[in-house]
């Protein structure tokens, strides 16, 4: 695995995002075989969104949970945040958002902004997890609340050399076949392999100040779903 640290690590992921974007959706509903958009319903339901709440979602992408969220909530006031502009921008072929470029790790947003912050397989593309949490602990609103969709790094089982010949054979080879790109699709394999556990998001997150933290597992252990509060002042 490329060991890249800092400015470098992002740079790359940019590089990276930038190449696939034109096939980022469908790698998404291939080597998730569509569960996906079933995940991010579910995170939806954990971020117990009221009308006319302010809603960050980082790490957008083409704006895929976005739109979920307008769909259902169409009263929030939601800005849909990446910091690689060319997912923006075919995002926005399939319509409009109110798109923010923004690093994960230093958010153009003040302090106290938004009711409810929500990531989809973010986190584990940022070089700095505890700066990405201090950046949305210092954004949300006192009793605001984080909700996290990303992999985790499950306990060995009985599956776990099935699990572990799709992460290194299938989705590289999906990668490979619709972008040409089986280097970068290895390191996205790697990146999801060597990702944290669930337990130990829990305690990060805690060490950056959030409450009440929870989360439900998906897919063997392989998909967590976090989420947790800030202290209401």
């Amino acid at each position: 695995m490329l060991n890249l640290t800092g400015r470098e690590h992002g740079v790359y992921v940019q590089k990276l995002f930038t190449h696939i974007a034109h096939h980022y959706e469908l790698i998404n509903r291939l080597i998730t075989s569509g569960l996906d958009v079933q995940w991010r319903k579910e995170l939806i339901q954990y971020a117990h969104l009221k009308p006319g709440a302010k809603i960050l979602d980082l790490g957008t992408g083409t704006g895929s949970l976005a739109r979920e969220i307008l769909q259902h909530y169409p009263d929030v006031k939601l800005v849909a945040a990446d910091f690689t502009v060319k997912l923006m921008r075919i995002g926005n072929l399939n319509g409009r958002l109110p798109w923010a470029g923004a690093d994960a790790l230093n958010l153009p947003f003040e302090e106290n902004t938004f009711d409810v912050i929500v990531s989809g397989f973010l986190m584990r593309n940022v070089s700095d997890i505890q700066q990405a949490l201090k950046e949305q602990k210092r954004t949300l609103k006192p009793g605001g609340r984080i909700v996290i969709l990303d992999t985790s790094k499950p306990k060995p089982n009985l599956f776990s050399p099935i699990l572990r010949f799709y992460l290194q054979v299938i989705i590289p080879l999906i990668g490979s076949l619709l972008t040409g790109m089986k280097d970068t699709h290895k390191y996205l394999t790697e990146l999801t392999e060597d990702f944290i556990s669930d337990k130990e998001m829990v305690v990060r997150m805690a060490a950056v100040g959030f409450k009440k933290i929870n989360f439900e597992t998906r897919m063997l252990g392989t998909i967590a779903i976090h989420w947790g509060e800030t202290k209401l002042e």
